[in-house]
């Protein structure tokens, strides 16, 4: 038995984040985690071929090199590895028609290709991104604070002070509002609509639901004022170099170490034993990467101590699912739309919001989607060192799919697990791929699919392959992440906190839920 000031159960990248600078104030932490590898869904592999490096969840790291984290520590994360590939070409959607629409961090060049559709929606760009530096300053705060009626308070005011109740509420409307309803009333070509649409479904907004406009709104005008980077080699330099800093302070991380329970006594958490049958104290605390569902009956047997919390964590509701295909590539696509596709991070393939909210429809109804959201990554076009020379890696995200399969909208797979019918959905993917990009299959050398039980498997925390770790509808964040009472990391049971992505502020890998919860434990 051994006894540290605060344990981590789990080594995502905002459990590592939390760890580091607890470290960096003198706390001594131990990081347990079940799995071979750190880094929960932000990890980099070789899953098809040797020498092909494939991000396994995340591969957009902007968050993170904008984070508050990043902002304190870059130069200890630089010395510990941390590199990134800047991105200039960030994100475009091809279309059925032949035409297509991206965004790159030269305005001139998004200005140029959006006049090509309609000079209205050009000057509508111009003014967004002459106004988005005073719009993100209150938006970036309220996503950077604590979740407290505080916290709020003081963002309320300090947007009052600046815009005046008119601007005010301007920035309410925008974050209570649908992509669609947003979409549409600042752009008239729906090749723009869908472009920018697509960044909704990537954190469970399709068009029609409410609070879903700030996602497209934020990365369509933070990539092109800032560009986007992605991690040289793979996502998983920024693990290592957090690990690095993790170790470098003194703390440990153990990997094949799942945690079985977390130990409790007088209300308070006292340490964690493990599956092995090892036991750790904590004497200040013990943070929880994890999904809510692993809560009660699980890493805490007897419950919280409070049923309403328990219950919440029941009944959290988690997104629906995603596929991954990993590619091994002998070249980019040949993207029928034209050849400057092949230089974008990103092409999304999904030709309206109506086909959005319909595929959104048929996953909630346990449907698989005739046409699924399609969010091709080309990192390779970016980041050469991925790959053997002159070869490439395709990351393809297969958006959004039901966790139980119940039907086919196609009527040709018939129901079934996933691991009976994945393959042939696979087919279904890449027959959509090839029909914007001729060719695509003679160019595959090697190919892995992670169904959304495969995904599960992977990392627990991605409950029927959810990759986003819980809705981010409006009922389930800000004061509500991951329930009403408990948007502060905070729980029932004393000395016990949540981190990651099912906490606030949600998804993405800006690690900002380990690094306030950090400074609110050890200080700044």
């Amino acid at each position: 038995m051994s006894e540290f000031d605060a344990i981590f159960v789990g080594a995502g990248h905002n459990s590592l984040a939390c760890a580091a600078h607890l470290a960096r104030k003198g706390w001594k932490t131990a990081v347990f985690e079940r799995s071979a590898a750190i880094g929960g869904a932000v990890q980099t592999r070789e899953f098809t071929l040797p020498g092909f490096r494939h991000d396994f969840g995340a591969m957009n790291l902007s968050l993170f090199a904008g984070s508050a984290f990043h902002r304190k520590y870059a130069n200890e994360l630089k010395n510990q590895g941390l590199e990134f590939a800047p991105v200039a070409d960030c994100f475009a959607s091809a279309f059925p028609d032949g035409k297509w629409f991206g965004v790159s961090n030269d305005l001139e060049k998004t200005a140029a290709r959006l006049a090509a559709f309609s000079a209205a929606d050009a000057d509508t760009w111009w003014r967004l991104v002459a106004a988005f530096p005073g719009e993100a300053e209150h938006l970036f705060r309220l996503l950077g604070s604590p979740m407290s009626t505080r916290a709020l308070a003081g963002t309320a005011w300090k947007l009052w002070r600046k815009k005046g109740v008119a601007g005010a509420l301007d920035t309410g409307r925008l974050l209570l509002s649908s992509p669609r309803a947003w979409l549409e009333e600042n752009f008239e070509t729906p090749h723009v609509r869908a472009t920018l649409a697509a960044w909704g479904m990537h954190l469970d907004f399709a068009p029609d639901i409410a609070g879903g406009a700030v996602f497209p709104y934020l990365e369509s005008m933070a990539n092109q004022s800032f560009g986007m980077v992605l991690g040289k080699g793979g996502a998983d330099t920024m693990i290592r170099a957090l690990a690095g800093m993790v170790t470098a302070a003194g703390g440990k991380i153990a990997t094949g170490a799942e945690v079985a329970e977390i130990t409790v006594a007088g209300g308070r958490a006292t340490g964690v034993r493990l599956a092995s049958g090892d036991f750790h104290v904590a004497s200040k605390a013990v943070i929880a990467g994890v999904a809510p569902k692993a809560l009660p009956g699980k890493l805490l047997p007897d419950g919280s101590g409070d049923a309403g919390f328990d219950a919440a964590m029941k009944k959290f509701r988690y997104a629906p699912g995603t596929m991954m295909i990993h590619l091994a590539l002998d070249d980019l696509p040949d993207w029928s739309a034209g050849a400057e596709l092949r230089q974008f991070a990103y092409v999304h393939l999904s030709p309206s919001l109506d086909a959005m909210s319909r595929t959104y429809q048929q996953a909630t109804a346990g449907i698989l989607p005739d046409e699924p959201v399609l969010v091709i990554g080309q990192p390779t076009a970016v980041d050469p060192s991925r790959a053997p020379a002159g070869k490439h890696v395709l990351w393809v995200q297969v958006r959004m799919l039901p966790a139980e399969v119940l039907g086919d909208a196609a009527g040709r797979i018939e129901p079934g697990p996933w691991d009976a019918i994945k393959d042939a959905y696979a087919e279904r993917v890449l027959e959509i791929i090839e029909s914007y990009a001729p060719g695509l299959r003679q160019k595959i050398l090697g190919r892995a699919v992670f169904s959304p039980l495969d995904l599960e498997r992977e990392n627990p925390n991605l409950v029927g392959g959810d990759q986003i770790c819980g809705s981010h509808h409006l009922a389930q964040n800000f004061l509500f992440r991951p329930a009403r009472g408990y948007a502060g990391w905070n729980t029932p049971v004393s000395n016990f906190y949540l981190t990651g992505a099912a906490t606030w502020p949600g998804a993405g890998t800006g690690a900002a839920s380990g690094f306030m919860l950090a400074e609110q434990l050890g200080g700044r």
